[in-house]
């Protein structure tokens, strides 16, 4: 691994370079998510029993996700970011391939493994985000961090009409889009290889230890910044896991959920050309607070109606506001923490957020199926259901705003 010296060109111009990496990671690889959650709950709702349990495939997924992420963290801080960025693809293909035997096999139950496999992907993938700011500057950070969540863009685009293009394409439905998502995993691996972010220095047996996981969460800063990513990523998912069974439940096509799907994904990313600047020039506080108001009003539009142009006005308002909860939460995070720090503190962050989101995922199938005799009744209780959790964000933010300065 070559060596540099630690001035902020330098260093920026090897994190440019990195960020340009996980920018294709993204987009390519960053496509199997808008994939599996666009047919995941189409195809759990077709395998499963119950349709309460439609998007248990979906919370499975999450599931893996936040049994991995710890692991991940651990095995990052040892090994280095491309070692578990490789696991992660392995688990992606694993698991989209055991996804299409479960399919073929007409087994809920093996397909509910392979989301489990899938999960481990999605954790690798969280990290994406972290790995742009392990060699950047102060200033480069925030941008970092939001280049690398706009490769998004991309996924938006290719993802949803892959779907469309795979899901018919062998008789058993969805099959096609599972083995798609297998090749993806298997070719977009090659691009970590590329990667030029250094192993952790091992720590020397006198060297600050940092502070324990309990002391970091008791630390004001990381604490909002991990409430507002949790509330953030899980109300995006509650309504995004149930937008596709709302969406053909009131009467559209696959192809129209897709659609809307597509608009959801390039509102959560489009926005991540500028969110480092615009946390640069308003503070990260200011903008987490956007997104979280932002969400807020996704929920009121999704609550007036269910007409195909409100499914998307609602999605795109969710995507941004993810976007701008999200990665200020993020960056938030990865200013509040030192270097001996990062493996512990992004692992339980990560461990939080996809717990939270697990929980959502889950609960969105129960309520979208569940909790009323109509479509349009579960779609309702989704959306109400997001109120007391932005209270509880906005409250946190508030807090930390008003505490004194130099607490």
């Amino acid at each position: 691994m070559s060596t540099i010296s630690d001035t902020p060109a330098t260093t920026d111009a090897r994190a440019k370079r990195n960020v340009m990496f996980l920018v294709m990671a993204q987009a390519f690889l960053g496509a199997q998510m808008p994939m599996i959650f666009t047919i995941g709950g189409l195809a759990g709702q077709s395998l499963a029993s119950n349709v309460c349990w439609a998007t248990l495939p979906i919370s499975m997924i999450v599931l893996g996700s936040m049994l991995t992420a710890t692991p991940i963290s651990a095995l990052m801080q040892k090994y280095g970011r491309r070692a578990g960025f490789f696991v992660g693809t392995t688990g992606g293909a694993l698991g989209a391939a055991t996804g299409a035997y479960g399919l073929m096999q007409n087994s809920f139950e093996i397909f509910l493994l392979g989301s489990l496999f899938t999960g481990v992907y999605m954790s690798a993938q969280g990290f994406y985000r972290f790995a742009a700011a392990d060699t950047a500057s102060d200033d480069f950070r925030p941008k970092a961090i939001s280049y690398v969540m706009a490769g998004g863009l991309a996924s938006a685009i290719i993802g949803p009409q892959l779907v469309k293009v795979t899901t018919d394409a062998y008789v058993v439905p969805f099959m096609g889009t599972y083995l798609a998502v297998m090749m993806i995993n298997i070719i977009g691996s090659v691009l970590f290889l590329f990667l030029d972010i250094p192993k952790p220095p091992v720590p020397a047996h006198d060297a600050p230890k940092g502070r324990s996981r309990i002391e970091l969460l008791r630390t004001p800063r990381v604490a909002v910044a991990i409430i507002c990513a949790l509330v953030s990523y899980a109300l995006m998912n509650l309504v995004m896991t149930s937008t596709p069974l709302a969406v053909v439940g009131c009467g559209f096509e696959q192809s129209d959920a897709a659609d809307v799907v597509t608009a959801h994904v390039l509102a959560m990313f489009v926005p991540s050309f500028f969110t480092g600047h615009l946390i640069a020039r308003f503070g990260v506080e200011k903008i987490v607070a956007l997104g979280l108001i932002i969400l807020a009003g996704a929920g009121a539009v999704a609550l007036s109606g269910v007409a195909l142009e409100q499914f998307f006005v609602a999605l795109v308002l969710l995507g941004l506001g993810w976007n701008f909860g999200f990665i200020g939460a993020t960056a938030m995070l990865a200013g509040a923490h030192a270097p001996e720090e990062r493996g512990r503190v992004q692992g339980m962050n990560d461990l939080i957020v996809f717990g939270g989101v697990t929980i959502a995922s889950l609960a969105s199938g129960g309520l979208m199926n569940c909790s009323g005799g109509t479509v349009q009744q579960g779609w309702t209780s989704v959306n109400l259901a997001m109120a007391p959790f932005l209270m509880l964000a906005g409250g946190a933010l508030i807090w930390l705003a008003l505490r004194p300065k130099d607490a």
